[in-house]
């Protein structure tokens, strides 16, 4: 049996507002296995993206626990945090979040640098050669379709190589065949390389490519 790459268990997030305490998530359990892709879907504010920034431990939960690849990211420091992200999480969003003055070959080889990778470049080009853009390596985002765009974020995400890649709305900013291009060659590296995908969506035709769907409702999973 495949080992799980993602266990939430009892996890609830509560946040304070002016109108008092406002129940985010409320006791999420879940388990995915490693390799699985999951579409996790649901109505704007059930909790989609808390859920994956839990998960990714860009965000503390107010109960419960995570463990990711077998490591409780709730015991972990902020800067061990950084440290588990950078080596083992791969992470692309709706917005590109590409650095303007930078070109994709330096926007995909500044977290293998921070990581400590003495071959950042040679690893930065090769991610982007894996998505069709080894003829783009000096150009600026500015310079870049939005699918090019796109592209160049999931090339820094799998340079990494993560063993979980972790997708909120990565097509949300493309037209309709853009975003099939990108997705097709998400879950094709995704499959090549043995990575859990995670991704969430609103495009039940998108989501139906997944293994398995989970959804969210008000805070919490609704039963399969």
């Amino acid at each position: 049996m495949p080992a799980a790459m993602i266990r939430l268990a009892g996890i609830e997030l509560k946040l304070a507002s002016a109108a008092g305490q406002v129940n985010i998530l409320r006791g999420l359990d879940l388990e995915i296995d490693a390799g699985e892709t999951v579409g996790i879907t649901g109505p704007s504010g059930s909790g989609k993206s808390t859920m994956m920034m839990i998960i990714a431990g860009l965000e503390r939960p107010s109960a419960g626990k995570v463990e990711v690849g077998g490591h409780d990211l709730t015991a972990l420091s902020e800067d061990q945090l950084a440290r588990f992200r950078r080596a083992r999480i791969g992470i692309v969003f709706q917005a590109f979040h590409l650095i303007p003055t930078m070109t994709a070959l330096e926007n995909v080889a500044v977290p293998l640098e921070f990581a400590g990778r003495a071959d950042a470049f040679d690893r930065a080009r090769a991610a982007l050669g894996a998505v069709g853009l080894d003829h783009r390596l000096a150009h600026y985002p500015g310079q870049l379709s939005g699918g090019e765009q796109q592209r160049v974020a999931l090339a820094r995400a799998f340079a990494v190589e993560p063993s979980l890649l972790l997708a909120d709305e990565p097509t949300g900013n493309l037209d309709g065949e853009t975003g099939r291009q990108v997705i097709d060659l998400m879950f094709d590296l995704a499959a090549r390389r043995g990575t859990t995908l995670m991704l969430i969506t609103h495009d039940p035709a998108l989501a139906g490519r997944c293994r398995r769907l989970v959804r969210l409702l008000d805070g919490r999973i609704l039963p399969s």
